[in-house]
């Protein structure tokens, strides 16, 4: 296992590297705080027929945390570590908050994506659920009270 950082959009991405380049890669993304940690003990499984690559998203884990006023903290603003890296081809794992990431790659990339395994990923609004109804009115209205 190598651990890396790349610069992606002026930000540094930290990221877990395991296995053979000249092999298909295997991006995992995950979705929670522990960042690519989580896939520490699956990333050597995966090294004997992958390259594979976990990044800590942007705000997550060993990669920058800028603040809410120099970064736009949007799924879409987080899809930019593949190509900062130059990889064309890829499956994606992905997980939780790193559906939506994953998601919006294939959909702008479909031909680059070659399969896709899903945990516990929402790519639909009533998949939300009622938990989400108060966070939805402050993505809808950003003030601070809301925020609050």
């Amino acid at each position: 296992m190598q651990y890396k950082t790349v610069n992606v959009d002026g930000l540094d991405v930290f990221y877990r590297e395991a296995g053979d380049p000249s092999k298909p890669a295997f991006v995992l993304l995950h979705g929670f705080p522990s960042s690519s940690s989580m896939f520490r003990n699956l990333m050597p499984l995966l090294a004997r027929d992958f390259h594979v690559l976990a990044p800590d998203l942007i705000g997550f884990g060993n990669s920058a945390a800028p603040s809410r006023e120099s970064f736009e903290y949007t799924f879409e603003n987080l899809t930019g570590f593949l190509a900062a890296l130059k990889v064309d081809q890829y499956f994606l794992y992905v997980f939780d908050y790193g559906a939506p990431i994953g998601f919006r790659l294939e959909m702008r990339q479909p031909e680059r994506v070659l399969g896709i395994v899903s945990q516990n990923g929402n790519i639909y609004q009533e998949g939300l659920g009622p938990k989400w109804a108060e966070r939805a009115k402050y993505w809808a209205n950003p003030t601070p009270e809301l925020r609050a």
